[in-house]
């Protein structure tokens, strides 16, 4: 059996990364006596909370707890400063590709009890890095500069294939982008070359561009893989008009970084 394919996923989830920047606390300084006077007590004087609080963080300090985000196990260890930072394409749903999706999740549950609908759907670019508070702006200002001339363009995703984020520590049943690779592949370069201006990792060299709809907690490929994979493929061909149903329009670039979203349309 071949490996299956990896996709860019930080394995908690970014809301678990995205911790601003601590500031300094402001001190209070302390006055001198004249010599030729005897010495008072020192007294301190009492500080504004204003003045306390206007330089400490906005943000409580996330708890590493793998329970509240379905027992995800972090990709790389929280820093405070540090956030979280993914780069996607939104993939719009209609009725009926929910009902498609009714179809597929019940019958890959009976392979794979513990598999869970994603709660968005989208088409990732880049793979999950970090960025520091203060390269966000910069960050997403460049993606926007390189989006603005890129233009929107129709592609379909009606491949079945199962993959996993690169620890192996989740997997994810998806559809395959069988028609739009191209764009695609154009959109990446100009995503891969603002992650370079940063010194940022890029995005897989020979990606396979998917919508996940389901995924887990650990490496559930040899159950799901195989004659689970075929029977799921088969409800994707028998469904009503499939290419239709599954035929989407790449609008807008978008990147979540933290618990922030900047939206990128494309020309």
């Amino acid at each position: 059996m071949s490996a299956a394919p990896l996709v860019g996923y930080s394995s908690s989830g970014s809301e678990d990364e995205d911790e601003a920047e601590a500031g300094a606390q402001a001190r209070p300084g302390t006055g001198g006596c004249r010599r030729t006077q005897s010495p008072l007590p020192s007294q301190r004087l009492p500080v504004p909370d204003s003045v306390l609080h206007m330089f400490l963080d906005t943000e409580e300090e996330p708890e590493d707890d793998r329970e509240k985000h379905g027992g995800r196990v972090r990709s790389f260890p929280h820093e405070r400063g540090n956030w979280a930072t993914h780069v996607y394409v939104p993939y719009e749903t209609g009725e009926e590709f929910l009902d498609l999706l009714d179809m597929l999740l019940p019958h890959a549950q009976t392979y794979v009890p513990r598999l869970v609908q994603m709660e968005a759907f989208h088409l990732s670019l880049s793979q999950s890095v970090v960025l520091r508070h203060h390269w966000i702006l910069p960050f997403v200002q460049a993606l926007k500069d390189r989006m603005a001339s890129f233009p929107r363009f129709f592609f379909t995703a009606n491949r079945v294939k199962i993959y996993t984020n690169q620890e192996k520590t989740r997997t994810f049943v998806g559809l395959e982008v069988t028609s739009g690779h191209a764009q695609f592949l154009d959109l990446v370069s100009e995503v891969d070359r603002v992650m370079e201006e940063f010194d940022l990792t890029t995005f897989y060299q020979d990606p396979s561009f998917h919508v996940s709809l389901a995924w887990c907690v650990g490496d559930a490929r040899l159950p799901l893989e195989g004659r689970c994979l075929r029977e799921l493929q088969n409800i994707v061909d028998e469904f009503e008009d499939p290419e239709m149903v599954l035929r989407a329009h790449a609008e807008q670039v978008r990147c979540k970084s933290g618990n922030k979203f900047f939206s990128m349309p494309l020309k």
